[in-house]
């Protein structure tokens, strides 16, 4: 393992050796702790984590080197920041409530008003007309359903593995896009099964993989295009309401274009999309899905790589 390709990473990562010591600090980690890596350099590491919230810890047997530790950087975000954005989301959604009550009443008779008018049309081939209206009312009415689907459907909680509908997912992305890229895994065996709604956390994942795919097989000059999922164990983490003993991040990563600097403070927006065939549904009806579970939903994006990490408590049954 060569420390070096850890420099690039905007997330604080320490090497310990076996007594806990700190033998590497990437530049991150410098900035985090605000010591220079020349202090840091065989110091123990459990002082300068008291003040982190959560800490990624793995486990290496690269002598000297016996663990890896990251402090992911969403951690630095305040908590009270993190309450107001779900107040502003919460929002949104009840501007889009009232907006889908709005729209399908004169959707309902745009469609009605189509079927009668095929009726009474003299000559068939008239009838592509009527069916592109009925077509369209029909698919506007399913994006109002879409819209504020993460308030009409039931929560189903449950135990299950979270490398199983990795797998799934995984298994429909290789269906959807076959050799045009790679799909790679990063999984640590420690995580225990989690309480969660298995279909709804399936199609947000889902929906994050799939946003990777089409950006790296849409941009120009990526080479070997891979999506990575990732699953790691936090200790102590900052989540939606408040501190737990143990979280999962479970991470969708890409090596593309990266998101355009426009659309980040925007990005989980309803109807907010970089793509020119996007609805703009996926990211929000993930994070919604987060949030539904008290977790989070977070990104990290620079070109030649973007990772968006799905943070749930483990601790929670």
């Amino acid at each position: 393992m060569d420390p070096f390709s850890f420099e690039t990473l905007q997330t604080a990562v320490l090497l310990l050796d076996e007594s806990g010591g700190i033998r590497y600090a990437n530049g991150a980690a410098e900035t985090l702790l605000g010591v220079s890596r020349r202090q840091l350099d065989g110091q123990a590491a459990a002082p300068y984590l008291r003040g982190c919230r959560s800490v990624l810890k793995t486990p290496l047997s690269q002598p000297p080197w016996a663990w890896l530790l990251e402090i992911p950087v969403h951690h630095g975000a305040r908590y009270d920041d993190r309450l107001q954005d779900v107040a502003e989301q919460a929002a949104q959604h009840e501007t889009l409530r009232n907006l889908a009550h709005e729209v399908r009443n004169p959707l309902a008779g745009l469609r009605a008003a189509a079927q009668l008018l095929e009726m009474e049309l003299p000559r068939a081939d008239l009838h592509d007309y009527t069916q592109v209206i009925i077509q369209e009312a029909d698919r506007l009415a399913d994006l109002v359903d879409r819209l504020v689907s993460p308030q009409r459907l039931d929560f189903e909680p449950g135990l299950f593995n979270v490398h199983e509908i990795c797998e799934r997912v995984l298994a429909l992305i290789e269906l959807e896009f076959g050799p045009r890229l790679a799909l790679a895994r990063d999984y640590d065996t420690s995580v225990p099964e989690i309480h969660a709604d298995r279909d709804r956390l399936l199609q947000a994942l889902l929906n994050v993989a799939r946003n990777a795919a089409q950006a790296l097989t849409e941009a120009d000059h990526v080479q070997a295009p891979t999506v990575r999922l990732r699953t790691r164990i936090l200790h102590q983490p900052v989540l939606l309401h408040g501190q737990h003993r143990l979280g999962l991040m479970l991470a969708v990563a890409d090596n593309g274009p990266g998101i355009p600097p426009g659309l980040r403070d925007k990005l989980f927006h309803p109807l907010v999309t970089g793509r020119a065939r996007g609805a703009g549904l996926g990211l929000s009806l993930a994070k919604a899905c987060l949030q539904r579970h008290g977790g989070l939903l977070e990104f990290d994006s620079r070109p030649g790589r973007t990772e968006f990490r799905f943070l749930l408590p483990l601790d929670v049954a």
